[in-house]
């Protein structure tokens, strides 16, 4: 199984990207009064969600703060999803291609809360580094405590087909490796 070393290899920070592109895509055709109020808000808070993965992923050392951008991408993505019923009924958007990306943010969250409940198999951890006896070692006793923490592009969740829903996968490489 290969490790996951970057946020853009989650499979759900894949599917928020897609989105977001999906949500410019539309929003180019919303009329030109809607620029600086609808059109704005909801492409600011589609971008957002990928932002917030993102960044939960470099705080994986931190289980509050990593929950807490986890949560703050889900919020985003039911943000937008708000904006995409105010674009429905504002007739910008037919049934159709409202709900395939209501549909989109609705499995983003999904995702999103299933990381949440699993964060632990998401942290890094430290891992503590062999000191030798006292008498084999060249260093002073304060040292015997040293940690050395995970390099965070190497950690991985411990078991990464516990902390992903089978039919989510957002958290397997792009190329099915793990």
């Amino acid at each position: 199984m290969e490790s996951i070393r970057s946020h853009k290899q989650l499979r759900v920070y894949k599917s928020s990207m897609e989105a977001a592109m999906s949500i410019f895509g539309v929003t180019r055709g919303f009329p030109r009064e809607e620029v600086y109020s609808l059109t704005d808000q909801i492409r600011r808070s589609s971008r957002s969600v990928s932002a917030n993965i993102a960044e939960a992923w470099r705080r994986r050392r931190y289980r509050a703060a990593f929950i807490n951008k986890l949560n703050e991408a889900e919020c985003e993505a039911a943000e937008t999803q708000t904006w995409l019923e105010y674009a429905f009924r504002c007739q910008y958007l037919d049934t159709v291609r409202a709900g395939e990306l209501s549909a989109m943010y609705e499995g983003i969250m999904r995702q999103l809360v299933h990381m949440q409940m699993n964060a632990d198999d998401w942290l890094i951890r430290e891992r503590k580094v062999q000191v030798p006896p006292a008498g084999q070692r060249d260093v002073g006793p304060e040292d015997q405590n040293d940690v050395e923490p995970e390099d965070q592009d190497d950690a991985e969740p411990d078991d990464q087909n516990d902390a992903e829903p089978d039919d989510q996968n957002d958290a397997e490489p792009e190329d099915g490796s793990a």
